[in-house]
């Protein structure tokens, strides 16, 4: 083995061990491995970025703008409801169809695209037919990925092995070439699934899914009853006069109030800024457990005179204040949404705006670029933030007077002790959600004659410390309020009553090219941002109705919202959502529709002719999409899955680094030395099943890219023809049946099915099976060796 073999492995292996843990996005890991290779002297600068010029990646975003075109003038939806309506009764007939549909449709557009299109109609079949979702989505997402097997531009792989084809000054593959294949394998696999591997797929009673989409059957699917219950306001509430976001309801407690009930009517999806009156009963969501908690404050003992609040700068502790930077990135975001505590170990005790006024409350208002800050911390922790930090300017050292400033903007600064058997013995300040949840700041505690200043979240509360406290009147005014809300053992309001002509419940999904996933909805301020409230989250088989401010959004998650109409249809014209409710999904501008399919006819026609190259022909294609208004410049850009292009064009490099050092010829000897004795087809069998394998956890596109120089060079040693090796890969990156994280498609239908990781083994396993024997079948028929 050369230095050079040596190298490339390593990189090969790093990537693969960071594909796997998912610790860094896919598309950054290939820039990675794109800039190690240039760095090495493993590839030139200008092989190194080949990948972003060469003629598959171009081909792949140009046919997301073509599919796109065709998507958004109405032509695939149009052909899918044309092919939906030979749905019968029969749930065999049913699925057929649907894998047809979405197959015949993905032998020309992007699959990814075509199961986002059909999900919303297959949601539409289960419901009319009084099926549940999870006997068709499973079947549509493997449809479109066999469909992806029967053309060049089906899916990715296909143009990136003829791609290899084509760098080895090999024939590249025809439009049609994959067809015989993979139309007999994309035959067997809908008969497959139609009459066997449907016993396979999850199922409960219909009858409980008969309303599918209707209100009373989206809140028994997410059992909201099991986490809903009343809360009334005292005549002497402390909430009285206060807004629903003041309250804390949601930010402390995690509670969603759905309703307010008020005189005797009842006002649903009340907004944030409802304001509470004595008597007002609530209709709240989440975890009465948290009530309960917060009745050990009840004992509190309150000293609003803790002492000169220049003891707080004894030790290595100071003031100091400090400039937001305009480009900061803390910029538009709050302080629980940046963790300022725990990420610069020191408090914030005032923000003044640009404009002079200054907030004494620093929890809720969003930093701005030009905000100052007065902060409270060790001396060491304001010196490395001053030396550090791309998001602070103009940093000097407060004077003790400081202080007394902040308390003039009505911050008051009490010393609290924690009783015995309260609930906070125990806990940690984190987990108290003293800051986060109700704007109270600990400066310091006081224990057994000892006094810790600004203790970190991780300190831990016992029974008998004295806290001091930083923070306003009111948010202890509202701690005590939320202490003596009652909760009623029972109530006349029921969940059916929680639908009217004006406020309703919709179930969505993330979208394919979404940017959400990764975010909570406190970061994207969901609420503010939408006017909706999320009242519970699909996630792999089961319904999350609490903490879901702070929760993580993943691709296939479905989420329940409820507020006003108009705000539900508005949702519907967000690119992040996929509607699964029929009625509010935006109808399509069908004018365009006859040249959008003319522009596609006359891509597909030159490249079947043999005249254009498919990606000349695509990028042509897509230009006139947008110089004909099928679709805006802006939305073409949006159609592009730029992590996939990234992805490929970083990895491509790589591919071309096996080949010059030698590490595919490395890797094939030892896969002929392995299986070599055993003729042609074994060696053919184990490229395969390696490649089958190894899709479950690795992109397909980087797959490819990766096997395609070893099947060049083991094809060479066996006497193979490469068209029929590289057409056995090909099949097998793109049959990613068998986990949800194989294939986009199979992530998307996720949360609308209900589906379990172990639902997609029980059927993707048996099918990548039929696959493989299909392949093995055709391919001596159609490529003889």
């Amino acid at each position: 083995m050369t230095l050079e073999i040596a190298g490339v492995l390593t990189i090969l292996v790093v990537s693969l061990i960071l594909f796997l843990t998912e610790r860094i996005r896919m598309d950054l890991v290939a820039l990675l491995v794109l800039g190690s290779l240039a760095l090495t002297g493993l590839v030139s600068p200008t092989e190194a970025f080949s990948g972003f010029s060469n003629p598959a990646v171009v081909a792949i975003w140009a046919m997301f703008i073509l599919s796109e075109g065709l998507s958004r003038t109405g032509v695939a939806d149009q052909i899918g409801k044309w092919i939906l309506r030979l749905t019968g009764e029969s749930e065999a007939r049913t699925i057929i169809v649907i894998m047809s549909a979405g197959g015949g449709l993905s032998a020309f557009m992007n699959n990814i695209g075509v199961a986002a299109l059909l999900l919303p109609v297959v949601m539409d079949i289960a419901r009319k037919t009084g099926r549940p979702p999870s006997r068709l989505l499973m079947p549509l997402a493997f449809g479109t990925l066999l469909g992806g097997l029967t053309t060049l531009i089906g899916t990715p792989p296909n143009l990136l092995v003829s791609a290899a084809l084509r760098e080895a000054e090999l024939p590249p593959f025809g439009l049609f070439d994959f067809t015989p294949v993979g139309i007999s394998v994309m035959a067997a696999g809908i008969l497959f699934v139609a009459f066997v591997g449907r016993g396979l797929l999850p199922t409960v009673d219909p009858a409980s899914d008969s309303l599918k989409n209707s209100p009373e059957s989206l809140r028994e699917q997410y059992a909201l009853g099991d986490r809903t219950f009343v809360l009334r306001l005292e005549n002497d509430s402390l909430l009285a006069g206060c807004t629903l976001a003041q309250s804390r309801l949601g930010s402390a407690l995690g509670l969603h109030v759905i309703a307010l009930v008020r005189d005797g009517s009842t006002r649903l999806a009340p907004e944030p800024g409802t304001v509470f009156r004595a008597g007002d009963r609530l209709v709240a969501q989440g975890r009465m457990e948290t009530l309960d908690e917060l009745q050990g404050w009840r004992e509190f003992a309150v000293d609003p005179d803790p002492g000169d609040p220049r003891d707080l700068l004894g030790g290595n502790l100071c003031l100091a204040q400090a400039f937001l930077k305009l480009e900061s990135s803390l910029a538009g975001k709050t302080l629980a949404e940046t963790d300022f505590r725990n990420r610069f170990g020191v408090n914030v005790l005032l923000i003044r705006k640009k404009a002079g006024q200054a907030r004494s409350s620093v929890q809720d208002p969003y930093l701005q670029g030009g905000d100052r800050l007065l902060l409270h911390g060790p001396r060491e922790k304001l010196d490395q933030l001053e030396q550090a930090s791309s998001d602070f300017e103009n940093f000097e050292e407060a004077s003790e007077s400081d202080l007394g400033k902040v308390q003039s903007f009505a911050r008051k600064i009490f010393e609290v002790a924690v009783p015995e058997g309260s609930f906070l013995g125990g806990k940690t300040l984190a987990e108290s959600r003293l800051g986060d949840g109700f704007g109270l700041r600990v400066l310091a505690i006081s224990r057994n004659g000892e006094r810790k200043l600004l203790p970190g979240p991780e300190e831990e509360l016992l029974a008998g410390d004295l806290l001091t406290i930083h923070g306003l009147p009111v948010d202890l005014k509202i701690l005590r309020g939320l202490q003596e809300l009652k909760i009623e053992e029972e109530t006349s309001v029921e969940l059916r009553d929680l639908d009217s002509e004006k406020v309703g419940m919709i179930e969505v999904v993330l979208a394919p090219r979404s940017n959400l996933g990764g975010k909570s909805p406190r970061s994207l301020h969901f609420r503010e941002k939408y006017g909706l409230q999320i009242l519970a989250l699909w996630r792999e088989g089961r319904p999350y109705r609490s903490g879901l401010r702070d929760m993580e959004l993943r691709f296939g998650d479905a989420l329940l919202l409820m507020g006003p109409r108009e705000k539900l249809d508005r949702l519907a014209e967000e690119p992040d959502f996929l509607i699964l409710t029929r009625r509010e999904r935006p109808a399509v501008d069908t004018a365009k529709g006859p040249v959008a399919a003319i522009i596609m006819a006359a891509v597909l026609v030159p490249v079947l002719a043999g005249y254009l190259p498919i990606s000349l022909a695509a990028v042509c294609g897509a230009a006139f999409m947008v110089l004909t208004g099928c679709l805006k410049m802006e939305e073409a850009y949006q159609a592009i899955e730029w992590r996939a292009v990234f992805l490929i064009a970083g990895m491509l490099p790589l591919g071309l680094a096996m080949q010059q050092s030698g590490a595919a010829e490395f890797l094939a000897q030892g896969m002929v030395g392995v299986l070599g004795d055993f003729g042609r087809w074994p060696v053919l069998m184990g490229l395969y099943l390696v490649t089958a394998m190894a899709t479950t956890v690795i992109p397909t596109s980087a797959l490819v890219v990766l096997m395609s120089p070893i099947v060049l060079k083991s094809c060479a040693d066996m006497n193979i023809p490469p068209h029929t090796g590289m057409m056995a890969i090909a099949m097998a990156a793109s049959a990613s049946f068998t986990s949800p994280i194989s294939h986009p498609a199979n992530i998307l239908v996720m949360g609308p099915g209900g589906y379990r990781f172990i639902d997609y083994l029980k059927l993707g396993i048996p099918l990548a099976v039929v696959t493989f024997i299909m392949v093995m079948l055709t391919l001596p028929v159609f490529w003889p060796i």
